[in-house]
């Protein structure tokens, strides 16, 4: 994705900025296009592009796609501006998560593996950082996308980013879907083991 047309859309819709955790489900359309959008809150650890890429990111993961769409940022940000005009009422959670746009050059999370991920980000990180604060911002949101969680949690980024590249590192060969997937629905094989069922012992043992 080009950063130029990234910073585009951050032009057009203002800035996006949050003072602490975004809860989804308690912010409605309205509040969402009124104030998170209007917000000029200095020192929020998400820029206006890095926030639209976890909505995004969490959007593509709850609409059951395994694909990330590098080109097609700025077409989910009006359509997810235009869902939430359309309906003010709904909670962003709502709008995220029913807003269509266009998708264009796909990425197949399932084919792209953990190792190849791992050379490729460390390289954009030496490169190009704020890029690649952009690229984790989409696999953070997809990540909580997956499972049961609604909440951005910017400050979290860095912890989410470390354990990704550790679970790279243990586990090269697996794909960067099972990386960023729930480990007991998708990846059983990295579950914590059960622990041991002790049988009682006889009478009189």
């Amino acid at each position: 994705m080009s950063r130029t047309i990234a910073l585009a859309l951050a032009l057009l819709l203002a800035q996006v900025s949050y003072a602490g955790p975004l809860n989804l489900a308690a912010v409605s359309c309205e509040k969402y296009e009124n104030d998170v959008l209007q917000s000029t809150t200095p020192g929020d650890a998400a820029d206006p592009i890095d926030t639209v890429m976890w909505l995004f990111g969490f959007s593509i993961a709850r609409s059951g796609e395994r694909a990330m769409y590098g080109d097609s940022l700025t077409a989910f940000g009006f359509a997810l501006d235009a869902e939430c005009k359309n309906s003010p009422t709904t909670s962003l959670l709502e709008a995220v998560t029913r807003v269509k746009s266009k998708r264009q050059n796909p990425m197949d999370l399932t084919a792209l593996d953990c190792s190849t991920y791992e050379t490729r980000h460390v390289g954009l990180r030496k490169t190009d950082p704020q890029g690649a604060n952009t690229l984790t911002m989409w696999l953070f949101g997809y990540s909580v996308g997956l499972g049961d969680a609604h909440v951005l949690d910017a400050d979290a980024l860095s912890k989410f980013d470390a354990a990704l590249d550790a679970h790279c590192i243990e586990y090269p060969g697996d794909s960067l879907f099972d990386a960023l997937s729930p480990p007991r629905s998708v990846n059983p094989k990295h579950a914590a083991p059960k622990p041991a069922v002790r049988k009682p012992a006889a009478p009189g043992a």
